[in-house]
């Protein structure tokens, strides 16, 4: 199962009844979201790239206010391609501080430079971030079967200790808590909640 493209954000509940996790209420970009990319396995290179980048810059804002500006972090770098972005200089970032289709915020922007080029040194010494990181499960999603929000953890000892390792490789704006947030997103761990309907298709 993969995640669909952005043209899906603006898809409705009228007449869904199905059961979600509260944490998306009714709002389209969150229900989308929700439905059809959160909690999904990702292995792919770019977008985990992406995602870690996404999760890191929502840090101290909603995810709502990052989900909408998604389209403009993709264009401003480069549909996250660890290879171009790496390339950035200070110039360049600079330019995306004037840009308002992303959170304009400096250490965050200078982070996805940075990491980038963390990326790539991962990539030489494991082949793959998708190898690399979904080591720290084993390879397979982590399932869960919380019956409320309230079980959810912020953080666990795993993404503690991918954040450890991935600050150890250079990477920022990585901590326990947005790494968490990173795994739930990508499908390392599956935390629908047992009686959401997305649970046992993810």
């Amino acid at each position: 199962m993969q995640p669909v493209d952005d043209a899906t954000v603006d898809a409705g509940t009228d007449g869904d009844s199905r059961f979600r996790c509260p944490w998306c209420g009714d709002d389209a970009a969150y229900v989308a979201y929700h439905d059809q990319e959160w909690g999904v396995p990702e292995h792919r290179d770019r977008r985990l790239f992406e995602m870690l980048s996404l999760e890191g810059a929502q840090a101290g804002l909603s995810w709502r206010t990052i989900l909408l500006k998604r389209q403009g972090y993709r264009r401003v770098f480069a549909g996250f391609d660890p290879e171009r972005v790496a390339r950035f200089d200070a110039a360049a970032i600079e330019a995306l501080l004037e840009d308002p289709s992303i959170v304009r915020h400096r250490g965050k922007v200078a982070s996805v430079v940075s990491n980038a080029r963390a990326v790539l040194d991962v990539c030489s010494a494991f082949g793959t971030l998708d190898r690399y990181l979904w080591r720290f499960v084993d390879g397979r999603p982590v399932r869960n079967v919380w019956t409320e929000l309230a079980q959810v953890p912020a953080s666990t000892p795993v993404s503690q200790a991918m954040s450890k390792d991935l600050r150890k490789r250079g990477f920022r704006f990585v901590g326990p808590v947005t790494c968490y947030a990173f795994m739930q997103a990508v499908g390392m761990v599956n935390d629908h909640l047992s009686h959401c309907f997305r649970h046992p298709q993810c």
